[in-house]
This record gives structure tokens, C-alpha cells and sequence, in this order.
């Protein structure tokens, strides 16, 4: 389900082709030093610890074990990179507000993170997760801030809807489109996802194939 008050938008069907190609595994990043060089187009995945990243990219790719989706908050700390069929790179970035991680830990994380987003010549754009359980938390409201400041353009994607009951789901996206949906770096077009029913990840699919498109 998509933002209904967007207009033109990417051409349907056009990511089932894309996310069919193979997905590979290329680095993992802990430092900005790390960092490979840029080569493709490049959409990052972010969002507060246990938003689902990993498991969004696991269903984007329909592989189980592609990104490492774990119960317990933090397991990602690294940059860790994925190439989809030489066309495009998928990033799974370390979750924010972890509060078990010590500060010198997390304050390592920023600084790769930040080093990712404010210089990497091919991102095209970061996919913000919210829990729709718990809607817009303190912690996705700064990282919105953030990226706004830094002018990187991220695009709202709400995850777990099939926890929700699907009378609420209209709210919800209403209330989010409300609050973050009109910020200065934030795309119009807001994606609601489930990775165990797989809804919303053909729109999600077609979107990162329009920028697939773009950046070649």
C-alpha cells in the first residue's frame, strides 16, 4: 500500500524482473575505511534496532538467509553490502537506539554510518523502517532530522503490518504520512510491508527498480 497523495510513480512490475537476478553477499564494513569503493546505484536500508531490515531484504530477494535477521536488537554492526544482478546495491545499515550497546560502540556505528551517508556518490536513496506497531518513535523522528540536515532524500517504509490489524493500517499511514511524510529530504510516497505475508514488497521492489534505472 503506497502513499495515496503521490502521483506518478514507478512503472508496476518493473522490480519482479530486477529482484529475480541473483543477490550475492559483497562486504561487510565495521569502519569507513572498509568501505569499498562505489560502483553501482545504491539504496540503504535504516531504521531503529529490530525495525526488520534484515528481514525486508530476505523477502525483497525472496532468499532466507541473504541478510542475517536476528530476534535479539543490534546484531548489525557493520555496513554490510549486497549486490542484486550487477544492476544494484542493497546496504543493510546498523540499527539506532539500541540501548544495551555501550556508547563507545554505538558512537562507532554513527560515525561509519555517517561516513556511508554523507559520502557515497551513488546512494540514491535510504529507506527509512518503522515498526508499525509502534509508529514514529524519538529515535526515527532525530534520524528523519538527520537526514534532512545532510539533504540525503529517504523514503518511509513501515514493516510487521500483519501485526497490525489491517482496520488500523489506514490510520497509521495516515498519522506517519502527517508527521514525517512532509519533511523537507523525506520522498512523498510511503510503502507499508509485511516480510511473512510479502505485501507491499512488489510496490518496495518497483521503487529500487526506478532507481536501478536511473542510476545506470
Amino acid at each position: 500500500m503506497t502513499d495515496p497523495s503521490s502521483s506518478d510513480g514507478p512503472v508496476p512490475g518493473a522490480g519482479r524482473l530486477l529482484f529475480a537476478q541473483p543477490c550475492r553477499f559483497v562486504a561487510a564494513a565495521p569502519t569507513p575505511r572498509a568501505l569499498p569503493a562505489p560502483t553501482l546505484p545504491e539504496v540503504a536500508f535504516a531504521g531503529r534496532s529490530n525495525a526488520g531490515k534484515s528481514s525486508l531484504i530476505n523477502a525483497l530477494t525472496n532468499r532466507k538467509d541473504l541478510a542475517h535477521a536476528s530476534k535479539t536488537p543490534g546484531r548489525t554492526r557493520s555496513v554490510n553490502i549486497f549486490d542484486l544482478g550487477d544492476r544494484i546495491h542493497l546496504i543493510d545499515l546498523p540499527g539506532y537506539g539500541y540501548a544495551k550497546a555501550g556508547k563507545a560502540e554505538v558512537g562507532s556505528w554513527a560515525r561509519t554510518v555517517d561516513s556511508y551517508l554523507m559520502g557515497r556518490s551513488t546512494l540514491r536513496r535510504v529507506c527509512l523502517l518503522l515498526d508499525a506497531r509502534r509508529g514514529p518513535t524519538d529515535n526515527d523522528r532525530e534520524a528523519c532530522e538527520h537526514l534532512d540536515i545532510i539533504g540525503m532524500t529517504y523514503q518511509l517504509v513501515l514493516t510487521k503490518a500483519d501485526k497490525v490489524k489491517k482496520t488500523e493500517l489506514p490510520g497509521i499511514l495516515e498519522r506517519t504520512a502527517a508527521e514525517l511524510g512532509s519533511r523537507p529530504a523525506a520522498f512523498p510516497r510511503i510503502v507499508t510491508t509485511s516480510s511473512r505475508t510479502g505485501a507491499g514488497m512488489a510496490d518496495l521492489r518497483d521503487e529500487i527498480a526506478a532507481l536501478a534505472e536511473s542510476g545506470q
